[in-house]
């Protein structure tokens, strides 16, 4: 029998698929053993005890090889794989019914000759197919994700969909693969679900990562340049006083700002913009994984039996998108870091950083750098979606802070203060606060301005202080940082180091104010306490 339905499954291409041919099979194997029950087993129970068992463990090692067969040349689950399993295990049950209703009367109970049949494993076949199928779909994800790297260029997919396509091709892929899972025809144990889960999770990972690899803030920061004593009569004053006459700073600006003759216009690149469109399709992942989430919670074909290794979901609140959602929102805040430092300091760097108060104060003010920020802010809010302005909006004037605080502490030779020019510089910073208390309602708290702005005023209010005041500080904070005691007036001091952490009463802070004082006790007070040498 077995060879005629092997040639019938070598014949069936034309006829019917083989999956239809083996589960009649099944019918055929089970009617046969009934009737060698019936008819057979009673006359020949005469020399065997247990007749009808013996012809059902034959029929079930010869239906076994068929099924063996059937399932070598299976890769992936589907519903004929499954149907034909489901049939196996069907026809499992009943054979093994016929032996233990025959093997009563034997002192074993029929344990031996059930040992005899080697069962059909169908559990770990649906199993072992199961996995192969999430591989499988998982691999197509990953192919689509190296697609994206190679091809993905940070357009958006439309006016209205200001995100990657590369995004909604992954979670579309995601969706129909969950969709397919539930829809295969078996009960779904936890334990499947929580591999796919983690499957997707690695997927949206290794994306979300792709997203946020945009380089960082350190590679847009100018270089701090070295510090020196004020020097009036340097060369890059006199050549700025013989070429610049009083008014020309503030025109030069005007013309920067003025670029079309009559209305300003924004200045960030296309490389920033693009930065948004990684940011928007964060977002716009975020806000899809909820249902996906919730797909793979709630299906109702999970099955009530019990984890094989004691993986379960903890609890009504458990995501299994856990760890992916943190990582995406710490991706949100580093795109939205880069491409604010980007917009500040390479965008807007001619009308910020290289120009603020170069010079002098009065002739180089912050008016041109905030109309410019302005238009910048506008366009930002018009590209980056709502939910997420708000983080992009604070990260750009972080970074609009620093590049103020660093025109302060660290603007090379071509920045002098007097102490007369807080006041100005005070104003000016003001103007660029307003512009962010200003700039949509809710987007940024007043308090969260107070709070990024107080380092800067802090260095403001040491500008306000007479020379011989910050030396004394100076001198005083030094030596108690170093631990090396009070020294004597025209003792050199040890050398405050510079973290990055300015604040009024950091000594390097103080240093730098001194730095950048344009007079002759801060000069004289420099060169004897730290032997800084002069601006060329």
């Amino acid at each position: 029998m077995v060879e005629n339905e092997n040639a019938k499954l070598a014949n069936t291409e034309e006829k019917e698929e083989p999956s239809v041919t083996i589960l009649k099979f099944a019918k055929k194997t089970e009617v046969l053993a009934e009737k060698e029950k019936e008819l057979f087993s009673p006359i020949l129970k005469r020399w065997h005890p247990v007749a009808t068992g013996v012809a059902v463990v034959t029929l079930h090692q010869c239906y076994g090889a068929l099924l063996k067969q059937h399932l070598s040349g299976t890769r992936m689950l589907n519903s004929e794989i499954v149907g034909v399993l489901q049939g196996a295990s069907k026809l499992e049950k009943v054979l093994v019914q016929m032996v233990v209703e025959d093997s009563v009367e034997c002192e074993d109970g029929g344990k031996g000759i059930i040992r005899e049949m080697s069962p059909y494993e169908v559990d770990s076949i649906i199993l072992k197919l199961l996995r192969q199928w999430i591989d499988e779909r998982l691999k197509k994800g990953k192919d689509l994700l190296s697609r994206a790297k190679e091809t993905e260029n940070w357009n958006p997919k439309s006016k209205s969909e200001p995100y990657a396509q590369s995004a909604e091709e992954l979670l579309n892929l995601a969706k129909e693969m969950v969709k397919d899972f539930f829809e295969i025809p078996i009960g779904i144990t936890n334990d499947l679900i929580l591999d796919l889960a983690e499957g997707l999770e690695q997927l949206f990972q290794e994306y979300t990562t792709f997203v946020a690899s945009c380089g960082s803030k350190k590679s847009y920061l100018p270089t701090l340049p070295p510090l020196t004593r004020c020097n009036r009569d340097s060369k890059f004053f006199k050549i700025w006083k013989k070429a610049s006459p009083c008014s020309v700073g503030v025109e030069h600006m005007h013309r920067i700002v003025n670029m079309d003759g009559h209305h300003s216009r924004p200045s960030t690149s296309r490389g920033t913009q693009r930065l948004y469109i990684r940011l928007n399709t964060l977002h716009y992942l975020i806000t899809n994984l909820p249902s996906l989430d919730k797909a793979l919670a709630t299906s109702p074909k999970v099955s009530t039996q019990n984890n094989s290794n004691g993986r379960s979901r903890r609890g009504a609140s458990y995501s299994f998108f856990e760890n992916v959602n943190a990582s995406i929102q710490s991706a949100c805040d580093h795109v939205s870091e880069v491409a604010a430092y980007r917009l500040i300091f390479l965008d807007s760097n001619s009308v910020f950083y290289e120009n603020l108060y170069v010079g002098d104060v009065a002739n180089s003010r912050i008016r041109p750098a905030v109309k410019i920020l302005k238009q910048n802010l506008t366009l930002l809010n018009a590209i980056v979606i709502d939910r997420v302005q708000a983080v992009a909006m604070k990260e750009v004037m972080k970074a609009s802070f620093e590049a103020f605080l660093m025109v302060l502490l660290a603007g090379g030779p071509s920045r002098t203060f007097n102490r007369s020019d807080h006041e100005m510089i005070n104003d000016d910073f003001d103007s660029l606060k307003r512009v962010f208390c200003n700039c949509g309602e809710g987007l940024i708290s007043d308090d969260v301005v107070k709070k990024e702005a107080d380092t800067i005023e802090g260095v403001i209010s040491l500008m306000s202080l007479s020379t011989e005041q910050l030396t004394e500080d100076l001198s005083i904070i030094t030596c108690e940082t170093s631990g090396i005691g009070l020294v004597g007036t025209g003792q050199k001091l040890p050398m405050p180091p510079t973290t990055g952490r300015w604040d009024r009463s950091d000594p390097n802070t103080i240093l730098r104010v001194l730095c950048h004082r344009n007079d002759r006790v801060a000069n004289q007070f420099l060169k004897k306490s730290f032997q800084l040498a002069k601006r060329k």
